[in-house]
């Protein structure tokens, strides 16, 4: 192909046929001296790089002053450090964990690491893990846990690898790796019995915190690590709204303030800390679990209701039986990032529909009994 210059100094370009598409693209390369050598090095294409002759001479000037490896460098320098070290698990696993951030996930995922993938695949490559290896796995320690947590492993392990491959530093996993299907789609609700006893519970309790923060749940479906976030700023009492910083859908979201949680916060004992439910020193509080276990033991509730996430679900259901409230709204209220985590409560909605279809026909039915007199109804 015809080499043609362009306006800038060791700046030319080759014309080729686009893929796909009718006509041509520029294709830009740079040349320029490297150690004595004249080096050539292909910069970008006109539309799918959206490169310009200006952009390929910056590159060709951060290329000569070695502020940029070209394409070709780079591969070399990729190959130079595969060469010096070999990417096995356990290594990628170190690397991996260095690009997270310090949380809770992060704590859970090295626990799910050393018990299960580390004692059987920390010195072996992507390269070198066969089947059998992941059938062990499955088999081994595995063997008796859940099949969320069979799954949860194996992702963490295809998680680390992508994240190799990504940086040139190993190959693909040689094959699929298939993981157990699970349903946790699970929606804890309480009956009018429970809730009573509940609230008379929380109304009874001493513990300063636990109550108020079961009921917060309650009152606006909140998640435990929001709520233990949460400090006085972030309550616009003035305009009723609460902001929800760092939600677990990662954008900073609002939700009403509504009567309920209003009063509970009006009447909430402030501690001169800025946080709402603060820790010790007035620092963000971190766990609450055994004070509201405490409640629910004593309230006589399901041994499997999770007493904060759990009134988070009973705050959801309560509005989706309702049958006033569409999936969307609910969807802004529970700050869900995909409609699909929303959709297990559709059928308390439907439910709430058909008896308002119900209804409608049963009201039909007496006017048409009556033989078309007006039958008055009570609200």
């Amino acid at each position: 192909m015809k080499r043609i210059k362009t306006d800038y100094p060791g700046v030319y370009y080759r014309e080729i046929q686009r893929v796909g598409r009718k006509g041509f693209e520029k294709v830009y390369y740079v040349t320029f001296k490297r150690d004595g050598k004249k080096v050539e090095a292909k910069v970008g294409g006109q539309y799918r790089d959206d490169m310009t002759p200006s952009r390929a001479a910056v590159l060709r000037a951060d290329y000569i002053e070695r502020k940029q490896l070209t394409r070709k460098e780079k591969r070399e320098v990729v190959k130079e450090e595969k060469g010096k070290v070999t990417w096995t698990i356990g290594k990628l696993w170190d690397s991996y964990k260095e690009t997270r951030t310090s949380n809770k996930s992060l704590q859970t995922d090295k626990s799910r690491y050393i018990l299960y993938i580390k004692p059987t695949l920390e010195n072996k490559t992507p390269a070198e893990i066969i089947l059998l290896d992941i059938d062990r796995l499955k088999h081994g320690n595995l063997k008796s846990k859940s099949p969320q947590t069979v799954k949860h492993v194996l992702s963490l392990l295809e998680r680390v690898v992508r994240h190799g491959v990504k940086r040139g530093l190993c190959d693909h996993l040689p094959f699929f790796i298939e993981k157990p299907r699970v349903n946790n789609i699970t929606t804890e609700d309480l009956n009018p019995r429970q809730m009573a006893m509940l609230l008379k519970t929380i109304d009874e309790d001493t513990h300063p915190q636990a109550g108020p923060i079961m009921l917060m749940a309650l009152f606006t479906g909140m998640r435990r690590g929001e709520m233990l976030k949460l400090k006085w700023k972030d309550v616009d009492f003035d305009r009723g709204f609460i902001r929800i910083m760092q939600p677990k859908g990662g954008i900073d979201q609002t939700i009403p303030l509504n009567n309920a949680a209003r009063d509970l916060l009006k009447t909430h004992h402030k501690t001169g800390s800025e946080y709402i439910f603060p820790g010790r020193a007035g620092n963000q509080r971190t766990d609450i679990n055994k004070a509201v276990n405490d409640i629910k033991k004593k309230a006589n509730l399901p041994k499997d209701f999770r007493p904060l996430h759990g009134l988070r679900h009973t705050y959801a259901s309560m509005l989706a039986s309702s049958g006033k409230v569409d999936m969307y709204v609910l969807q802004k209220l529970l700050t869900h990032k995909d409609s699909r985590m929303t959709q297990r409560y559709e059928h308390l909605r439907d439910d709430a529909l058909r008896k308002a279809s119900d209804l409608a026909g049963s009201i039909i039915e007496q006017a048409v009994n009556g033989k078309g007199k007006v039958v008055k109804l009570e609200d």
